[in-house]
């Protein structure tokens, strides 16, 4: 009987495996994820308890950005929805397909107001769509919502599911939907391929729109076919390795990329999508076009032609339209190398920049790295080579704290023969530091480095800038390595460079999660801000 008449959470995890997730995260609660739950067991779908809901989403929104397929969480009703918001708005401004279920009250009880929430309303604005789970549409909704996540834009979806149904039997079992994204159609582009044919110097700005593994091949024998130099955003580190010769830098819409941005006479932007830019002005005078799997918004960024189309054929019509570019190798890697130069503000002591190339000499060649948001941000993204696409993973859109171990747990658990680097700093790892005791259950090789340094440090500067008192930054000393001792991860201080070496390599030796608090000198962040951002 069980294999004609599925409960519906059978049904349920049975589309999700089917649509390559490989984890569910979060908190459960009393109702109707405990089903979902007991029939991943019974799948062999791992559940993995995180400590907060935000946790769980920003963990399997790591899994959808590796894996390229959607990740799953859910959680309880009222509370536990209300807690995941933050998660899933990463998720919405990152373009992470997520698929996120909230338990609910039946829909007998509407009388009931006890933790009655409208999750609807409340996650509306940062999910694509939402559904509630009923006994009759089962299949078509896990279905529209797999697919309505992975269509272009990719992004979070919300499924309701109430008390009563995940524990029902579900409908005699239907074909799987397809979960083939709609997208535009290319169309002719005249404008398009005659500003190609024009350029000289066109410089790629490769975004998060543009980090498959096929995305990644064809814009690399772009590069080396025409000699065209890329410039990547935070997510699309990787797309173009670090050491190639024709990489040039980070692009954020900052002051420190003017340089070869001033050269070219054509920016040509990749799955460029201008949630990745920091909100000030476009200044570029030269013109700027756009190819991608989905349209953008061009308020911000003035795109004069969009091509929508994958990112490989829409690579094959630039090859055809570009001439051989007249850029110089050297000149390009000159310029990052001042680049690289500017960010390395010198300090009284251990600064985060040495902190990044003492750890990442080490540990780069071997690791995939997580980052946070904070001051340490900005010589992380420069100074940490990455080789491949989605080796390098950072909340950009929304640009949250607390993101950066969630993510190394989802991360690790995907890929356990892979240690994953958390660059934190000690504000981010305080609000989501219980996740290290999810780490040691999981048994993850996670190396988590807090740049410690008792502050929120970017706000800091910003009081700094406007010359205002240093009010309501002053995190206190906290004593890392015994609180991450407590979870029963490894941990070790380090004040210099050679203590840090000595940290890195036990840590690498670890076969579980290690925590290094490395104690830095905040003094070069004003100096580090100004040269990235002006």
């Amino acid at each position: 009987m069980f294999a004609s008449m599925p409960a519906i959470a059978d049904l349920i995890v049975s589309r999700l495996r089917d649509a390559g997730v490989t984890h569910l995260f979060g908190v459960p609660g009393g109702g109707s994820n405990l089903n979902l739950i007991e029939a991943a067991g019974r799948a062999g779908l791992p559940f993995v308890l995180t400590s907060t809901e935000t946790s769980g989403a920003l963990a399997a929104m790591a899994q959808a950005e590796i894996a390229g397929r959607v990740g799953s969480c859910l959680t309880t009703l009222g509370p536990g929805a209300a807690s995941v918001v933050n998660g899933v708005a990463c998720a919405f401004l990152d373009r992470a397909p997520l698929v996120v279920f909230t338990d609910s009250h039946p829909a007998a009880a509407r009388e009931m107001a006890h933790q009655r929430l409208d999750h609807a309303a409340l996650l509306g604005p940062v999910t694509k769509w939402s559904a509630t789970l009923t006994p009759d549409r089962v299949s078509e909704t896990i279905d529209r919502a797999i697919a309505m996540a992975s269509a272009p834009p990719p992004g979070p979806v919300h499924v309701d599911c109430p008390g009563d149904v995940a524990a029902a039997m579900a409908p005699a079992p239907t074909l799987a939907m397809g979960v083939g994204a709609e997208r535009d159609r290319p169309s002719p582009t005249p404008r398009f391929d005659a500003m190609l044919s024009r350029s000289r110097k066109p410089l790629l700005l490769v975004g998060l729109g543009a980090r498959k593994t096929g995305d990644a091949a064809a814009i690399r024998a772009l590069c080396d076919g025409r000699g065209v130099p890329a410039m990547v955003t935070y997510k699309a580190k990787g797309v173009v390795p670090d050491h190639h010769p024709l990489f040039a830098g980070v692009f954020t819409n900052a002051v420190i990329e003017e340089p070869l941005l001033d050269e070219s006479d054509l920016l040509i932007g990749v799955g460029l999508d201008p949630v990745e830019l920091i909100p000030r002005p476009w200044t570029r005078a030269q013109p700027i076009v756009y190819c991608g799997s989905w349209r953008v918004d061009d308020r911000h960024v003035p795109f004069a032609a969009q091509l929508i189309t994958d990112v490989p054929a829409a690579i094959d019509q630039i090859t055809a339209a570009l001439p051989a570019s007249d850029w110089n190798p050297d000149r390009v890697r000159a310029a990052v190398v001042e680049q690289r130069r500017r960010i390395s503000a010198p300090g009284d002591g251990l600064t985060a920049q040495r902190v990044v190339e003492v750890t990442a000499r080490q540990l780069a060649p071997h690791c995939r790295v997580t980052v946070d948001a904070g001051a340490h941000m900005f010589p992380a993204t420069m100074l940490w080579p990455v080789a491949d696409p989605n080796g390098m993973l950072i909340s950009n859109g929304l640009s949250t704290m607390g993101f950066a171990l969630p993510a190394a747990i989802g991360a690790g658990l995907l890929d356990r023969s892979r240690p994953v680097v958390a660059l934190t700093g000690d504000g981010g790892l305080l609000m989501c530091v219980a996740e290290l005791l999810t780490a040691v259950r999981e048994r993850l090789r996670v190396i988590v480095i807090v740049f410690s340094d008792a502050s929120l440090s970017l706000i800091e500067i910003k009081q700094q800038q406007r010359r205002y008192q240093p009010a309501g930054v002053a995190l206190g000393e906290i004593a890392w390595p015994a609180l991450a001792g407590s979870f029963g991860a490894a941990a070790w201080c380090a004040s210099n460079e050679s203590e840090l070496e000595r940290c890195v390599e036990r840590a690498f030796g670890c076969n579980g999660p290690a925590l290094i608090e490395a104690r830095i000198d905040r003094s070069n962040y004003g100096r580090t801000l100004r040269a990235v951002r002006g």
